[in-house]
């Protein structure tokens, strides 16, 4: 009787172990196929790093930098978030002769560059990482 119920035990435990390494992989295809690789050469543009889905404010996954980028809680930002550790104006991105410039409008919990604080206009490249509060962009120039 144990026999029977060692061996049934044992083969719903396998089964157990399949299922959820099925679960893993179908996760991975479902984030990777959600990936835009559309807009990766069209231009300079911010990605996300952030899961969208665990943010309690809707945001895209991109935004594109086309002239200037301005960030913040006011409406009149071009990437609007309603998080209560970014400023009504955080920081804006410029592009100046073909180079791409971050600049801090003076927020309060400040804006980092690859882990440093921007206390003055900076120049940005291909892969810099900027945080505001506790979401994290990079930046992509595609050009």
């Amino acid at each position: 009787m144990f026999d029977l119920l060692s061996i049934v035990l044992k083969y719903v435990f396998v089964f157990i172990i399949y299922l959820f390494i099925f679960t893993i992989i179908r996760m991975i295809y479902l984030d990777i196929r959600s990936v835009d690789y559309g807009n990766l050469e069209s231009g300079a543009y911010l990605k996300l790093l952030n899961r969208i889905d665990s943010l309690p404010y809707n945001l895209s996954d991109s935004y594109p930098v086309e002239g200037e980028l301005t960030l913040g809680r006011q409406k009149d930002n071009i990437i609007q978030i309603k998080d209560p550790y970014i400023s009504k104006k955080h920081f804006r991105i410029i592009k100046d002769e073909n180079e791409f410039f971050l600049e801090d409008l003076g927020s309060s919990n400040g804006t980092y560059l690859n882990g440093e604080r921007v206390l003055d206009v900076v120049r940005i490249g291909k892969g810099d990482m900027i945080k505001v509060g506790e979401l994290e962009f990079i930046f992509i120039d595609g050009a």
